[in-house]
């Protein structure tokens, strides 16, 4: 469902598409991570264009959305953005160039997989990207950007999705329950088993202690 604009509560959430709409861009994309904090799996980046003048219903911080609701809405957000790009760095990536960079490498992938070009960039957080395009960071962007909320949803579900199939390759450690965040199950699991090939040996927890 889409509503206006111009609603109150909508406006304050597109506040900086809006800001540089009258910059004259007009193909601004949000963009978001999933799994920056997780022992195991890849960093998933999203970047979406929203429609201009329109907005999702619901759209929000995808954090504070049930599973459910996340799921509800990547299909509205799929089916309703004017473009969504998605990229991806594995943990062998983090592992070699550190959490931060690869995420700001996952983070330009997406930008390069839109269909679409942007032509402007709205970034979650406070790192800007490799990219000649004019971007702007904003802290807390999944909740004060509709596009960097929306990104931030699809990033998390895509995410989830694949620690779903890496737990039917890898069913030892639970990743569809804890999706590679450092439970008391994996850990658990960890210590018993060891870690498997999708795990970041450079984080703390999974390295083995000589």
């Amino acid at each position: 469902m889409q509503t206006s604009l111009f609603d109150p509560p909508v406006l304050n959430l597109y506040h900086f598409e809006l800001q540089a709409q009258s910059r004259g861009f007009k193909r601004i994309a949000g963009i978001d991570e999933a799994g920056r904090g997780p022992l195991a799996g890849p960093v998933v980046a999203a970047a979406v264009i929203l429609h201009p003048g329109q907005s999702i219903e619901g759209v929000n911080d995808s954090k504070k959305l049930s599973e459910k609701r996340r799921e509800q809405l990547f299909e509205l957000i799929i089916k309703q953005a004017a473009a969504i790009g998605i990229g991806q760095a594995d943990a062998e990536i983090i592992d070699r160039i550190n959490i931060l960079q690869a995420t700001r490498q996952a983070m330009l992938e997406a930008v390069r997989a839109l269909p679409v070009p942007p032509d402007y960039l709205l970034i979650d957080g406070i790192t800007t990207i490799a990219s000649s395009l004019p971007q702007q960071t904003i802290k807390q962007g999944d909740s004060r950007s509709a596009s960097i909320a929306a990104a931030s949803i699809i990033a998390k579900v895509t995410r989830d999705r694949l620690m779903q199939d890496y737990d039917q390759r890898y069913p030892t450690y639970g990743f569809a329950r804890h999706k590679g965040y450092g439970s008391a199950l994996h850990l658990s699991a960890l210590q018993k088993h060891g870690p498997c090939p999708i795990h970041r040996m450079t984080f703390a927890r999974v390295a083995p202690k000589s």
